[in-house]
């Protein structure tokens, strides 16, 4: 199906590269931090699953709306229109509770369509965990309170080197899998940010994976995430180099947040070479989605596309027509870029944005 298949190169050769079972990567070594701290309590570790999911398992059995936007092919990267890439680890959520897990935690890259800066790219990384009783073995109010006394103490172990000061405090949230919903927040170097969504997981859920004697909570938490917050790296580019001046310098740091020097690494920029902006002003159709357009800048771009940024927009009172003018930042972590280069680039941007989306250059 053309309209839902908009799996692109780029994309697809990420699949497989798992940096989250790449030793000494800190993706790996994030993840079995929260493995460690889980490791006591018998939960069993599943971090190898296809991430190529059925949109049965990956939104109705989540209780995820029609009309939500996540279902749609300019936020979510399809084969066609009832199997995707997964964009959360919550996809294999009914699957595993059905095969007889109580305890798990899930880790597994996860792809999403979405924008162009330092923390945004469409492949990061997850963890799930979850966590079962049977029904008649507890109250509700004591999962919750389960829930959050395991992630405060979680978050206190992660982030060991702010002491026992941690500050952290729960945000009531929306999610449709989960009632009631949480997120937690930590203080950390003078701002609230979130750590990880979680909540009592949706009777209608553990109905879909045969389980309604079972009530039990679930989390969901961002590796790239912690590892910019506990490494200091400052763009999630970096996690996809190959070049040693990164990958080297997690070498032999501790897989255990309680070992001694676990949190001695902090990430050394190795050269911060100049940037190159490039503008690309277009009359917009009316169709026009800009994912659709980050999409394109990525397959020409790759990972040289740092930030794009919407500069001007201006609707012609005549027409009615909208004109958009962007502004993208090409940067290379590894090396400085030529104008040709860029000017190469940008062209084929232009070429490639007039003919797949129906746009008009200006």
């Amino acid at each position: 199906d053309p309209k839902f298949y908009n799996i692109k190169p780029h994309i697809q050769e990420k699949v497989g590269e798992n940096l989250h079972n790449q030793p000494q990567h800190p993706l790996f070594i994030i993840k079995h931090r929260i493995h460690n701290f889980f490791k006591d309590q018998n939960f069993h570790l599943v971090d190898d699953l296809n991430p190529i999911v059925s949109s049965v398992r990956c939104f109705d059995h989540l209780r995820i709306p029609k009309d939500h936007p996540i279902r749609e092919p300019h936020d979510t990267y399809f084969y066609n229109p009832t199997t995707l890439l997964r964009p959360h680890t919550s996809a294999h959520q009914t699957e595993l509770i059905e095969s007889g897990e109580t305890k798990f935690l899930c880790v597994g890259d996860v792809y999403r369509r979405d924008t162009i800066d330092a923390t945004h790219y469409p492949v990061f990384h997850q963890c799930e965990g979850v966590r079962l009783w049977p029904k008649d073995s507890i109250t509700p109010e004591q999962v919750e309170m389960d829930l959050k006394t395991t992630l405060e103490k979680l978050a206190k172990d992660l982030f060991q080197h702010a002491g026992d000061s941690l500050k952290t405090r729960w945000i009531d949230e929306h999610f449709d899998f989960t009632f009631p919903s949480f997120e937690l927040e930590i203080f950390f170097q003078n701002d609230w940010l979130e750590v990880l969504g979680c909540g009592v997981i949706h009777p209608e859920v553990l109905a879909h994976a045969n389980k309604s004697d079972h009530i039990g909570w679930a989390f969901g938490l961002g590796l790239e995430r912690l590892a910019m917050i506990l490494f200091n790296i400052p763009d999630i580019r970096l996690f996809w180099s190959k070049d040693s001046r990164f990958l080297d310098q997690f070498k032999d740091i501790p897989l255990r947040s309680d070992a001694p020097g676990a949190f001695d690494t902090q990430f050394k920029p190795f050269s911060k070479y100049p940037p190159c902006t490039k503008d690309i002003s277009f009359w917009c159709p009316t169709d026009f989605h800009e994912h659709n357009f980050f999409d394109v800048i990525r397959s020409h771009a790759g990972d040289l596309a740092e930030n794009i940024e919407l500069k001007d927009e201006y609707i012609n009172p005549k027409t009615g027509r909208t004109s958009r003018m962007y502004r993208i930042t090409y940067r290379s972590m590894e090396r400085s870029l030529t104008n040709s280069e860029v000017d190469n680039i940008q062209f084929s941007i232009r070429d490639s944005v007039e003919q797949n989306l129906g746009v008009e250059l200006r």
